[in-house]
């Protein structure tokens, strides 16, 4: 697509929401705050705060190895296949953005463990994982972890207006200090969890199915198309152009719009799907939970996976074209290697989905539980005695 020219299908709203990842980060960020908020505000409603804070505590510790183990062993998995050679056809493939984030064998021997263990740094330091690049986003998860988890501390004893008050002040806080990436997510998807087991709130919807209905809906509208907005030149097309216009009346002085959009979509989505019955059976299907499971599994390995066997199928077979001779009679270097033909792409894009899923069924049968147990022996070795079983509940 060129400046006010024609745009390909995977170009216009909604359908960009196919391909394009930068929701999927604000929805991660929802998630958390939603999942690790949702447990203890139900305890703290049923008058359990005590033991809300003692499972907040071990879930804060837990929370670290939950993220870290998994992240180090699909960097050793990355690392590897780098050091024998796996990401070649990367770095000869017609597509900039696969050679530019494809990784390169070390020189030596002991080079390669000093760069494996200078990405384990830095994937927590600054996101610099040269193995595993979209790792960057880890260290703002666990901050958005550690975030909820500090709020919950902080509002576990507070009387759930005013904990809803406090949450919707933080959000907007989130929002004018721009911090789109994490922050007012994180308090959308804390504020959705108290929102969703206040029986008031939910009596109301109950009790007005046609507005619930149509405000659902439009939400849902809205937050697809609030993901689509484009990561760069919005101004290329009307429809993006208008966003572009909207957002300067809405969003904080140098907000960075493909982060805000993005943000405000995930939260419409889920603000929307809550409250639509339909939505939320739909969602509810087998298929689609075992798909939900898999949802960070697939983080973790799609980016290797996609460097390796779909650019093996999409270029591999490829012959570099030859580049003639410089001006001085000298044979050129052969030229990257072209895209597969359509019909190829057509049917390895497909079945490349279906590798995935079932290479990420597998790590959550067996990498999942192994990661959980070494988290779980790290506890009862740091743990005081009197803190490794927890005390049984009143309510939960």
């Amino acid at each position: 697509m060129s400046d006010r020219g024609p745009s390909t299908l995977f170009q216009l709203p909604f359908f960009r929401c196919l391909v394009m990842g930068r929701a999927s980060v604000a929805v991660f960020a929802l998630v958390t705050g939603y999942i690790n908020s949702l447990g203890p505000l139900k305890k703290s409603r049923a008058g359990n705060a005590d033991a809300a804070l003692t499972g907040i505590a071990r879930s804060a510790f837990r929370r670290f190895g939950r993220f870290m183990i998994p992240a180090i062993v699909a960097t050793l998995i990355s690392w590897l296949a780098c050091q024998f050679g796996a990401y070649n056809i990367a770095h000869l493939a017609d597509s900039a953005w696969i050679r530019d984030s494809s990784p390169i064998p070390s020189t030596t021997f002991a080079g390669a463990f000093y760069d494996l263990f200078t990405s384990l740094i830095k994937t927590w330091v600054d996101g610099g994982n040269e193995y595993d690049k979209i790792q960057w986003t880890l260290t703002y998860l666990l901050k958005g972890s550690m975030m909820t988890y500090l709020t919950l501390f902080a509002l576990i004893y507070v009387k759930p207006r005013w904990r809803m008050l406090i949450l919707v002040g933080m959000f907007l806080f989130k929002w004018r200090s721009g911090d789109a990436l994490v922050g007012f997510n994180v308090y959308c998807g804390i504020l959705l969890a108290e929102v969703s087991i206040d029986s008031d709130v939910v009596d109301f919807a109950s009790a007005h199915p046609y507005i619930q209905a149509v405000t659902s809906a439009s939400l849902i509208i809205l937050g697809f198309l609030f993901c689509s907005y484009p990561e760069e030149h919005p101004e290329w097309a009307r429809w993006s152009r208008k966003m572009e216009d909207f957002g300067r009346l809405i969003f904080p002085e140098g907000a960075e719009y493909a982060r805000f959009y993005p943000g405000m979509g995930a939260d419409a989505l889920a603000t929307g799907i809550m409250f639509n019955p339909t939505a939320k059976t739909i969602l509810s299907h087998r298929f689609l939970c075992w798909m939900g499971r898999l949802s960070w599994p697939v983080y973790l390995i799609h980016a290797p996976l996609l460097r390796t066997v779909l650019t093996w199928v999409l270029f591999g077979a490829s012959v570099r074209p030859p580049q003639g001779k410089d001006d001085q009679g000298n044979q050129l270097p052969p030229g990257l290697l072209p895209l597969a033909k359509p019909w190829v792409v057509m049917f390895a894009v497909p079945l490349f989905y279906v590798f995935l899923y079932r290479a990420a069924d597998l790590w959550l049968r067996y990498v999942d539980p192994w990661c959980g147990r070494a988290t779980q022996l790290f506890e009862d070795l740091v743990f005081r005695d009197d803190a490794k079983v927890e005390k049984p509940l009143l309510l939960s």
